[in-house]
């Protein structure tokens, strides 16, 4: 069964601590719909109905490019082992970039920032809790180390060319507003 709420309470909270991982989701109005999974340390809930969570680089930049033409978001958290359920949140988010004004407030929020592209602020409109028992079970074994050794590895110059050639426009050819001057 479904059960919608408008805000995060105690027991949904500690479940998203409890996951290893998540998903996000995010459309354009034309376009691919974009859904990626996160792990990483990347995820801060700063109220029942705030959350932060730091975008790191990679191939895409799908969700800053989508946020730019509807701000809605979707994130999904699935019980992989113990009880069954499946938490989604619906939200309304807002991109930071290093150049905003409220990014430096909010980076100080994660333990390892390295290589990081932006801040996502979702402004949380309801969540879902379903079942989750067609959810299958896995053992969890440890985060991936190669993403963050390639982090390690390169200067914040090296991370800047690497979305400046990687970054700056999404799959789809939209503009990501990653570098635009104010």
């Amino acid at each position: 069964m479904s059960d919608f709420r408008k805000s995060l309470d105690e027991e949904s909270i500690d479940f998203m601590k409890e996951q290893k991982m998540f998903f996000v989701s995010t459309a354009p109005k034309n376009g691919k719909i974009n859904l990626s999974p996160k792990g990483f340390d990347s995820l801060k809930i700063l109220d029942n109905k705030t959350i932060i969570w730091l975008n790191h680089f990679g191939s895409g930049n799908e969700t800053a490019a989508h946020l730019m033409e509807d701000d809605r978001i979707t994130l999904m958290f699935c019980a992989f082992e113990g009880k069954a359920l499946i938490l989604r949140i619906y939200a309304h988010a807002k991109v930071l970039h290093e150049r905003d004004e409220d990014y430096s407030k909010y980076i100080k929020e994660f333990s390892y920032n390295n290589a990081a592209r932006q801040i996502f602020v979702l402004d949380i409109e309801s969540i879902n809790l379903s079942c989750g028992m067609g959810v299958p079970l896995y053992d969890y074994k440890e985060q991936r180390t190669q993403l963050k050794e390639f982090y390690d590895s390169r200067s914040k110059e090296e991370h800047i060319a690497y979305m400046k050639k990687n970054n700056i426009r999404s799959f789809d050819n939209k503009e990501t507003n990653l570098f635009k001057e104010v």
